[in-house]
Parts: structure tokens; C-alpha cells; sequence
């Protein structure tokens, strides 16, 4: 994965692994219609760019079959050992995983598509980034991204303080690291003056309820990053406590819901 220097923001640990897997889990309906949207097809050369475990290249080698390609580029090699295993263990032997960080690795030239979900956020220069997959994709190549465009979106009706307490520090601790939550709109500008054409943009999210699955996957994103908050030095074992109060409180709220973070789905082709 591209990413500020240093680990992972989020981690590589087994907590955060499982959570990536209900995140793929919650969003693949609007992955799966955001590459059909795009034209994908048997046989095309895919880059999933910034692959973490690699839920969304499996799908990717499934749709593309065996006379295509994927090509997991993923910064972290607990990342890319778990995608090498898993298509091992599948037989897709159309997925290749390199691990490479993309501010440093040369372009892969020739490709369809690009996937790229939630890595721009972390990525030291948003417009190095757009230029390696620009480099990496054929003319008529088409990019795909799902990127955040309003962190601070992410509420609860009945309001709860402590959570939205929580996501400010999400988006402090990102932009402390050299991150950006809301960095959509400067994908979109770094798509333009890459001399990509937008196809286009769509807004995604969700108004979720106790219990839901897309209740369940941010819910995750507080328990395991409140405690990695705490071990960053940011936050003390009292204030993650609090926070996991009263999201305890609101799921126990039949009456709760929750509106996740605005994301744009932004679909390009390379000129």
C-alpha cells in the first residue's frame, strides 16, 4: 500500500486484518458496480493499487479468469504474503503481488484498469500517485477509485460526543501522520491535470441501523482504532473506554443510526 512513512496508519495486526475482511464484505456490492460501470472484462490487466490482504484482488482474478491478469501492489509484506497464500490456495494463478511502495516503484505500463479504494488518503503526494497509475495504465485505461470526500460525515442521530470525539481524532492522528481524510477532491484535481477525462462521480453512503452490517463495519473501525489511537500516545485508556461506552449505548439504542463517511466513487480514463 502507499502510505505516509512509517507503518501502516491503521496496522497490519490479526484485528485489523479481519476488520478489512467485513469492510470488503460491506462495500463490495458498490466495488463490484463501480468496475462494471468501468467496463471490466475477461481477459483485461487489472492493478489493484494499495491491496491490503487482497479481498478485493480475488475478485478481481475472478473476473478477469485466467487469460487476464491482477497485479496487487501492496505496501506492507504481511499484506502481500496473505494475497501470494490465498490465490496460491485458490489456484488463481493470474495474481501477482508486489510489494512496493509506489512514491519509489517504477510503473507498470500496459494495464486496463486500476482499483484503487481508501489509499489516497494515505499517500505521501496524491498527484505522484495518480502519475504511477496514469504511467501504468494503456490509452482508454480506465481508473477507479473510491476515496473519502467528508470524513466528519460519519454521525449518529441520536448524537453521540464521544464517538464524533472519536473521529476527529481519526482525522487528526491521519493528517498528523501526513495523511488526508478528506482527499477525494484532490484526486479529482490530480486526475484533470494528469490529462485524465472523468467519466464519472458518484457519491456512496450509508444511513445504517444496530445490528446492520453496514452498522457493523464502522463499529469495528472504533474498536480496534481506539485502542491503536492509545498506543500511538494519543489518547488515554479512560478516553477509549468512554468511547467504547457509549457506542455500546448507541448499539443497544433500537432508535440509533448511523451515517457512515461520504465516499465518491470517481471513475477516469487515461487520455
Amino acid at each position: 500500500m502507499t502510505a505516509v512513512a512509517g507503518d501502516y496508519v491503521l496496522g497490519t495486526h490479526d484485528a485489523e486484518v479481519q476488520r478489512l475482511g467485513l469492510q470488503h464484505r460491506v462495500w463490495r456490492e458498490s466495488m463490484l458496480g463501480a468496475w462494471r460501470r468501468a467496463g471490466i472484462r475477461p481477459g483485461w490487466r487489472v492493478l489493484d493499487v494499495g491491496a491490503g490482504p487482497g479481498h478485493a484482488t480475488l475478485d478481481l482474478a475472478e473476473l478477469v479468469g485466467p487469460s487476464g491478469e491482477v497485479l496487487a501492489v501492496e505496501r506492507s509484506s504481511r499484506f502481500s504474503s496473505v494475497i501470494r497464500d490465498e490465490a496460491e490456495r485458490r489456484g488463481l494463478t493470474q495474481v501477482r503481488a508486489l510489494e512496493a511502495d509506489l512514491m519509489e516503484a517504477s510503473p507498470s505500463p500496459g494495464h486496463d484498469l486500476s482499483w484503487c479504494r481508501w489509499v489516497a488518503s494515505f499517500a505521501a503526494s496524491v498527484p505522484s500517485l495518480v502519475h504511477w497509475i496514469r504511467d501504468s495504465l494503456r490509452p482508454g485505461g480506465v481508473a477507479v477509485f473510491h476515496e473519502y470526500a467528508d470524513y466528519a460525515s460519519w454521525r449518529f442521530a441520536p448524537a453521540r460526543p464521544r464517538l464524533s470525539a472519536f473521529v476527529a481524532e481519526v482525522m487528526a492522528s491521519w493528517r498528523a501522520a501526513g495523511g488526508e481524510p478528506d482527499v477525494a477532491p484532490a484526486v479529482i484535481a490530480a486526475l484533470r491535470e494528469a490529462g485524465f477525462g472523468l467519466r464519472s462521480v458518484r457519491p456512496l453512503i450509508f444511513a445504517a441501523r444496530p445490528g446492520e452490517p453496514a452498522w457493523e463495519w464502522p463499529a469495528a473501525f472504533v474498536a480496534t482504532n481506539a485502542l491503536r489511537l492509545q498506543q500511538l500516545g494519543r489518547v488515554s485508556p479512560e478516553w477509549v473506554e468512554a468511547v467504547g461506552q457509549e457506542l455500546r449505548t448507541a448499539e443497544a439504542d433500537p432508535a440509533s443510526i448511523m451515517l457512515t463517511p461520504l465516499v465518491l466513487e470517481v471513475i477516469a480514463e487515461r487520455g
